[in-house]
């Protein structure tokens, strides 16, 4: 699929940006998620460091969640992870594909899993997932606080 028939993320997220993955599908309950692995996905065994697939697994389960909800990523719902299990088969290396599916959803839940495949289509990781549908953040809506200042030290 060319740059300008893929539907692209929805929103700006500066980590999934980093890493540079792109949403390749989204659709009736279906994503799917690429990245080409560099030297700064690696870890110290130079495959691809686990939270490089966890993240993928995260995203891809994500907007399967959302492509239930519209045809348009633009056009859906937030969701934010509840909870993920994730379990890793093999190391991970080259061009990394993760899919991602709606296994079934309540008006405000969503529980999905996706799988992370090499170059050569073998599978080296799969997570299950709970998401829950949000119209926006709260605290979006605020400023971050600042910290609290710090106690005055007692003498002793």
């Amino acid at each position: 699929m060319d740059a300008a028939a893929r539907p692209g993320f929805p929103l700006r997220i500066p980590f999934v940006e980093q890493l540079g993955l792109e949403l390749h599908a989204f659709g009736g309950g279906q994503a799917e998620i690429r990245v080409d692995l560099a030297e700064a996905h690696l870890n110290s065994f130079a495959v691809a460091h686990g939270g490089v697939l966890m993240t993928m697994l995260d995203v891809a389960m994500a907007q399967a969640a959302r492509s239930a909800l519209a045809d348009d990523p633009r056009q859906a719902p937030g969701v934010v992870t509840v909870e993920m299990k994730t379990t890793f088969m093999r190391p991970a290396e080259g061009r990394l594909t993760s899919r991602g599916r709606l296994l079934h959803r309540t008006a405000t839940l969503a529980f999905t899993e996706a799988s992370v495949f090499d170059a050569d289509a073998r599978l080296c990781a799969h997570a299950t997932g709970t998401f829950k549908v949000v119209r926006a953040l709260a605290s979006r809506a605020r400023a971050p606080k600042p910290p609290p200042p710090a106690a005055p030290e007692t003498p002793r």
